[in-house]
């Protein structure tokens, strides 16, 4: 087969790739790194994991050392709504002319590799990662953030060494992946720990944080805890752009980081400071204005962002004197459960939709998750859609003037809707998300 010509063309092979499901351990990407040249050994990095708060943390380090002055190369995953915002160098997606040119070069690297082994051909996930690599080093970054895309010990990116490795948080998640124990998880998230490089760990369960040092130790990896450092007052945390509590403890390990690093890099908890007020990361608690009413945009989509759902849906309640409007969809009932519990015992009506994605829970899985007492309060839920919701880019459909709307659950749902309410970041690519 040829190599894709236009873009359209490249959607489809890298969905093609996708579509073969996800392909765990680093053989094929050490052995497709390889025939690339090891470009991921160009650039210095910091390799971040973590249950939740792995990307709101790389979004952070990325704008400490934007602001420190270097050049700095951004790898996360999955996108909200174009495939090329999982590679940015200076927050600059890569765009979709350098999407097709990379998968020219390297659909026939990859054929080479399984010629005669099929099972070898990289997935789409070790596209996307050779693809980051390539970009970084070729636009001569000084600096990368590389986001691991599940787990740690087993995932692609797992074949950088780094300046320090990270661990934001241990939960519950990706269970069929990674273990039903929080010991079980720590042990493939700690996979990204290097012999001898240090590593930041957020706040995180007892028995986690102990599986966790026992790795490091047989490592020699030095670690910094942000418990230690910051203790459990929330006053005593960094604030950054981002609201909500759990922000301020990202905020907390991304300052550890960048202070690790320390003076080779430049970093003074000044330059810090300005980092963590100028984050860009998208779909957070992020509030916008849709036709005069606040619209929050939020992806909490695991039983350990349920929590903390629950904590940012208290204070919206407090802040505005009204029960919420809730949209939601989810991947999985595991995830859904306790969110759907969480938003019931806040919300005025819930609208459930289903992502275009084939994990999604359907409006009857959904609603099944309703607890009894929901409508017995006064409760409504309705069953909808994105498009339904969100008719043009400044409205929303649900509710009624004056209410407070609050988008939350899957990423991928948060990415279809401000494809709709931000038309300028171009047509939605949620067929090419993984996870």
């Amino acid at each position: 087969m040829s190599a894709p010509t236009d873009y359209a063309a490249v959607t489809e092979y890298l969905f093609g790739l996708k579509a073969k499901g996800v392909r765990f351990g680093i053989d094929r990407m050490e052995t497709f790194a390889a025939a690339l040249g090891n470009p991921e050994r160009s650039v210095p990095c910091v390799h971040v994991a973590g249950t939740n708060g792995k990307g709101s943390v790389s979004a952070m380090l990325d704008a400490i050392l934007h602001e420190a002055g270097w050049r700095t190369g951004l790898y996360t995953s999955p996108h909200l709504v174009k495939l090329g915002e999982r590679v940015q160098v200076a927050r600059r997606i890569l765009s979709e002319a350098e999407i097709l040119a990379y998968t020219a070069e390297l659909k026939p690297v990859a054929e080479r590799i399984s010629a005669t082994a099929p099972d070898d051909h990289p997935s789409f996930f070790e596209f996307m990662t050779a693809m980051a690599f390539l970009q970084f080093a070729r636009r001569e970054c000084d600096v990368s953030v590389i986001e691991v895309g599940m787990g740690g010990r087993l995932d692609a990116t797992n074949v950088v060494v780094p300046e320090i490795s990270v661990i934001t948080s241990i939960g519950f998640d990706h269970c069929e992946f990674l273990g039903n124990e929080l010991t079980q998880i720590a042990g493939e998230k700690a996979g990204i720990i290097k012999p001898g490089r240090p590593v930041v760990i957020g706040r995180m369960p007892e028995e986690a944080e102990a599986t966790i040092r026992r790795i490091a130790a047989d490592r020699g990896a030095r670690v910094v805890a942000v418990r230690e450092e910051f203790g459990e007052e929330i006053e005593r945390y960094p604030q950054p752009n981002l609201e909500g509590d759990y922000q301020r403890w990202n905020a907390a390990t991304a300052t550890l980081v960048a202070r690790t690093l320390g003076a080779k890099w430049r970093i003074t908890d000044d330059v810090i400071a300005r980092g963590l007020r100028h984050v860009d990361w998208p779909g957070r608690w992020q509030r916008v204005q849709l036709g005069g009413r606040l619209t929050v945009l939020d992806a909490s989509h695991n039983p350990e962002g349920a929590s903390v759902l629950e904590a940012n849906l208290v204070r919206l309640r407090q802040e505005t004197g009204r029960a919420p409007v809730v949209i939601t969809g989810v991947l999985g009932i595991a995830r859904a459960r306790p969110l759907i519990e969480t938003i019931c015992r806040h919300a005025a009506e819930i609208h459930f939709v289903v992502p275009h994605q084939a994990r999604a829970c359907s409006h009857a899985e959904l609603e099944g998750l309703v607890p009894a007492d929901f409508k017995a309060r006064g409760g409504m839920f309705y069953r909808a859609t994105v498009e339904g919701l969100f008719p043009d880019k400044d409205r929303c459909a649900a509710g009624q003037a004056g209410d407070v709307i609050v988008v939350t659950g899957s990423i991928y749902l948060l990415g279809e809707v401000l494809a709709r309410i931000e038309p300028n970041r171009g047509l939605g690519e949620g067929r090419l998300q993984d996870f």
